[in-house]
């Protein structure tokens, strides 16, 4: 009875631990890291949303972030809606400082 149970489940075990690996696990660690970059977002920020317009984060609240687009035109948007950063706003910090973090961010990713 028992080796008949097993061999019947057996495969659908194995189909959803595969299932699991290629597909949930992936898109767990995507949506980890959307969220971290989300919550990173500073003044300054040249960012992408998730329709496609490209800007500069002018001002951040805790649900929605302000976008530069041109010149003068501003536009407000969810946090969500931030599908990319391309270019992190510059700031200047000692040699040493940033190859430190540098470390750490590599270590975090690890």
């Amino acid at each position: 009875m028992s080796s008949s149970f097993l061999t019947t489940i057996g495969p659908l075990i194995i189909f959803f631990v595969i299932f699991y690996f290629l597909l949930i696990r992936p898109q767990q660690k995507r949506q980890k890291k959307t969220r971290e970059m989300q919550t990173s977002l500073q003044k300054g920020d040249k960012i992408v949303t998730i329709g496609g317009i490209h800007g500069t984060v002018d001002a951040i609240d805790d649900e929605k972030v302000t976008i530069k687009c041109h010149n003068t035109t501003k536009i407000t948007f969810d946090r969500a809606a931030v599908r990319d950063i391309y270019q992190k706003k510059q700031t200047h910090e000692p040699k040493e400082q940033k190859a430190a973090n540098e470390k750490e961010e590599k270590a975090k990713e690890e």
